[in-house]
């Protein structure tokens, strides 16, 4: 075991593993931070995306000895940042989630979508890669639009 010091949601954490362990592993289970969803397992749904750096990452195929110096934010950190908290109120007001299993993920990359470009297009929403299986793609495009002021 190696013990990595992390910087995550603005706070530096300590956490004692192996170096190949993958960040959604050490967020969930050693950390206790359940708000990132385990999806699909194969790392195509990205229900477990978190940010890094300020870009979306599916935290299922980051190792946590790649996080050493890096700004990690999740689901339960994008209050913090201002389209973050935008995007959860949007979420709430457009009622987005049905079952909500995937919309930590989507809520981390809207947040990203948004850092970026604080109008984005309907297009540039809907090309996000996360997978709704309830297939709210439609409320999440308006909620990102309200979010950016739109």
């Amino acid at each position: 075991m190696t013990l990595f010091a992390l910087n995550i949601n603005g706070q530096s954490v300590n956490v004692d593993c192996d170096g190949t362990t993958r960040v959604l592993w050490v967020l969930r289970d050693i950390l206790g931070m359940t708000g990132t969803k385990y999806g699909c397992g194969i790392a195509v749904c990205w229900a477990c995306t978190i940010l890094v750096d300020g870009e979306a990452a599916k935290s299922c195929d980051l190792e946590i000895k790649e996080m050493v110096g890096r700004k990690i934010v999740t689901i339960e950190g994008i209050s913090a940042i201002p389209a973050g908290a935008k995007l959860q109120q949007a979420w709430i007001d457009e009622q987005v989630p049905q079952c909500g299993y995937c919309q930590s993920g989507m809520l981390c990359q809207a947040t990203m979508v948004l850092t970026k470009n604080p109008k984005p297009s309907a297009g540039t929403v809907s090309g996000m890669p996360n997978v709704c299986v309830c297939g709210t793609y439609q409320r999440v495009t308006r909620a990102v639009l309200r979010a950016s002021g739109q």
